[in-house]
This record gives C-alpha cells, sequence and structure tokens, in this order.
C-alpha cells in the first residue's frame, strides 16, 4: 500500500471514531432526556389522580346538596 491510501484509511478511521464519539455522546444524552420525560410523566400521572380524586369529592357534594333541595312537580 502507497502511503498516500494509508493516509487515506487513517483520515477514515479518524473521522469515524469521531463519529462514533459523537454518537456515543447523543445517545447518552437522549438517554438523560428519557429519565428526565418519565419522571415528568409520573409527577403528571399522580397530579391528574388528584384532580380526578377532587372532581369526585365536588360531584359527591353537588349531589348531596342536589339532594337536600325539595323537588318541585
Amino acid at each position: 500500500m502507497s502511503l498516500e491510501l494509508l493516509e487515506k484509511l487513517e483520515s477514515r478511521v479518524h473521522n469515524a471514531l469521531e463519529t462514533m464519539e459523537l454518537t456515543q455522546l447523543e445517545l447518552e444524552e437522549e438517554k438523560l432526556r428519557t429519565v428526565e420525560l418519565e419522571q415528568e410523566r409520573d409527577a403528571l400521572k399522580q397530579e391528574n389522580q388528584a384532580l380526578q380524586q377532587q372532581l369526585l369529592a365536588w360531584n359527591d357534594k353537588l349531589r348531596s346538596l342536589l339532594g337536600k333541595l325539595p323537588e318541585r312537580g
């Protein structure tokens, strides 16, 4: 192999390694983002459950109050 071919090969290997390193960094960032999104999702689920419980409590109170009103007929 000529020196020129070896230099081209070395350059390509270097570029491939740089690409792999950048891809690895991007993958790590995406993993962190996934964890953050999962935590946010879990928090929103808990908030949603609390709001649903509040809604049920308000509905029960409203039914109770409406039940105390005299019926008109």
